[in-house]
């Protein structure tokens, strides 16, 4: 099982009209929106998060225990409201953030829920939200300590938002410690520039020991595992919104590898499916299947 721990939270999609802007409520956050894509290829995905005793908590509740999940554990918090995304999309589907969250519930899981799992998962992945706060970082360390004691693989994706830290300098700081802690990594090609300045750069602090993907939108991606550089194209698509686009291919990439495919043919699988999401509106409800991910790659050969 891959078992994703982080936030799960409300994308709330603008719309403009002649009478204002309205939005549109879909269920999202990065970690929830991976162990999605897992369970929608077949994996088997576990997820734990926390989201307030309020309306969009109960509606995310009902949300994720129809996802096909193998495990969930969505703890509800009487005294913190659930995170909202509010989501602005240009004419390219790109997609601009700004988070309601101040004190609210995703930061603040609690433990006891985690460790069990931790157990019987073969690797586990902690979401980035959470480490803008203190006590969110003291929980993925947590995590972290207690996935290396039991034997098991770490994954991070750094994800990062510049809302929610005090400046790039503290989210640079922030990340790179938990990219060191972590066995698998993702970055988009922007943030390897942020926190590294160049591939090369990440290359020789990253070393060795640890799988680092970087996605390059229409470029696609690229990994390097054991030392070695594997590259794969992505296929030509006409995006519509991107939300959710880079947890999809994460999702694809973690479980192509549980299952015994080459770095190389698991980058291309994770281009696909991440490509795929794009061509609808919404991080999950454009989740491909692992038929037709297969199909398009047959059909880009």
């Amino acid at each position: 099982m891959i078992l994703c721990i982080g936030e799960i939270l409300a994308d709330m999609f603008g719309k403009q009209s002649a009478d204002g802007e309205s939005f549109t409520f879909r269920a999202g956050g990065a970690p929830f929106n991976v162990a999605c894509c897992i369970a929608r290829l077949g994996g088997n995905a576990g997820f734990v998060g926390r989201v307030g005793a309020d309306l969009i908590g109960d509606k995310l509740t009902e949300f994720a225990c129809d996802c096909g999940l193998k495990e969930v554990r969505l703890q509800r918090d009487g005294s913190r409201n659930t995170t909202l995304a509010f989501v602005s999309l240009d004419q390219t589907g790109e997609r601009n953030f700004c988070f309601y969250r101040k004190n609210t519930a995703d930061s603040f899981i609690d433990f006891s829920d985690v460790e069990p799992l931790i157990k019987v998962a073969d690797l586990v992945h902690i979401g980035s939200l959470m480490l803008s706060e203190p006590h969110g970082r003291e929980f993925a360390s947590r995590v972290a300590n207690a996935v290396h004691k039991a034997g098991k693989l770490l994954g991070f994706d750094v994800n990062y938002r510049e809302d929610i830290y005090p400046d790039a300098k503290v989210a640079a700081q922030i990340s790179c410690e938990y990219i060191a802690k972590a066995d698998i990594v993702k970055l988009s090609e922007s943030e390897v520039s942020l926190l590294y300045g160049d591939m090369q750069s990440l290359r020789q602090t990253t070393g060795k020991n640890k799988t680092v993907c970087v996605t390059m939108g229409e470029k696609g991606s690229v990994c390097f595992y054991n030392g070695e550089l594997y590259q794969a194209d992505t296929v030509s698509v006409r995006p519509i919104d991107t939300t959710g686009a880079g947890d999809a291919f994460y999702g694809a990439f973690l479980l192509a590898r549980e299952e015994g495919l080459s770095p190389q043919k698991a980058l291309a699988f994770a281009n696909v499916c991440g490509a795929l999401t794009t061509t609808k509106k919404g991080a999950i409800e454009a989740l491909p299947t692992r038929e037709q991910i297969w199909k398009t790659m047959r059909g880009a050969e």
